[in-house]
């Protein structure tokens, strides 16, 4: 998350792509993947055209030829991408921050927890936990279907009577951690190979003073030890299914018996494959959920 207050003459970079309603979701999520920064899409009502779009913050170098890759993917899952044309702008910051605050609303996750931007005057009910996260440089924010059941899932699990560990892998902006710990996950820690989102995820723990109950770092997924790791009640990760199955060892050796561990950021038509994996690897999906073109599942040693 970054503080925009009092920065009107500094800029971004704006990188859109020009689709369909009915490849939104699928480009939104491409923009996120190949920048690690939460995109935003905005609809024409006239003509149906969607505008999927990822602030920067700085001039990006080639990216062009990735993303027309990640389009003729999406492509060859059989959705209409439309012209797909692809813009690079220079923003004010402010007009950005502006933007952000007329489309970033509250989020309930049942009456245990409640996500709002700074800005926000909703207040929290009883006992529920309250996560104050204005959007960012950093993926997060819990509007993202994948990211809403990695949310709900930690709200359900949760059992007041005993005590339960979280990790988080791929963090973004520390949602998940920052949940988790309100919600009274301990120890809780999340990694993230981006420099910036780690920065950011302990900015946004500060701010919801948490910075003592979460531990952030920056780490690789692929160049952790697959043996001898600490384990977890919960493992999270909201990742590409390639990165799902090619590194599904490191993610099972870090859940405890009995454990949860919940898998999202799947496309609807790579779904298949990664519960594929997991059940050869003894787990059995226990919960699942579909939002347009994208599926997540919860996972739990079979048997």
């Amino acid at each position: 998350m970054l503080d925009v207050s009092g920065v009107k003459d500094e800029v971004l970079w704006k990188i859109s792509v020009r689709t369909t309603a009915e490849a939104a979701d699928a480009v939104t999520e491409l923009l996120q993947t190949l920048f690690s920064l939460p995109a935003s899409s905005y609809a024409d009502a006239d003509s149906g055209e969607v505008a999927v779009s990822v602030f920067l913050s700085r001039k990006p170098g080639r990216f062009r030829a990735a993303l027309l890759a990640g389009l003729h993917r999406i492509k060859g899952f059989g959705l209409d991408t439309g012209v797909g044309a692809i813009s690079l702008r220079r923003l004010r910051r402010q007009n950005w921050a502006e933007s952000w605050k007329r489309h970033f609303q509250p989020l309930e996750f049942g009456s245990r927890l409640l996500i709002k931007p700074s800005w926000s005057k909703r207040r929290p009910k009883k006992a529920q936990a309250l996560v104050v996260l204005d959007p960012g440089l950093s993926f997060g924010t819990g509007r993202h279907p994948t990211t809403a059941f990695c949310l709900q899932q930690l709200v359900r699990h949760r059992d007041p009577e005993r005590r339960q560990s979280f990790l988080d892998v791929g963090t973004g902006s520390g949602i998940l951690a920052l949940a988790a710990a309100k919600l009274g996950y301990a120890p809780v820690e999340a990694i993230d190979l981006d420099r910036e989102a780690v920065r950011t995820a302990r900015v946004n723990a500060r701010r919801n003073r948490v910075q003592e109950r979460v531990r952030f770092r920056r780490a690789d997924l692929a160049r952790l030890p697959s043996q001898g790791a600490r384990t977890y009640d919960i493992v999270c990760a909201n990742l590409i299914s390639t990165l799902l199955i090619f590194e599904r060892g490191r993610l099972v050796s870090r859940l405890k018996p009995g454990g949860l561990l919940v898998l999202a950021g799947i496309l609807n038509a790579e779904f298949g494959a990664v519960a594929r994996a997991y059940e050869k690897g003894g787990f059995k999906l226990v919960a699942s959920r579909a939002g347009k073109q994208w599926r997540s599942g919860a996972f739990a040693i079979a048997g």
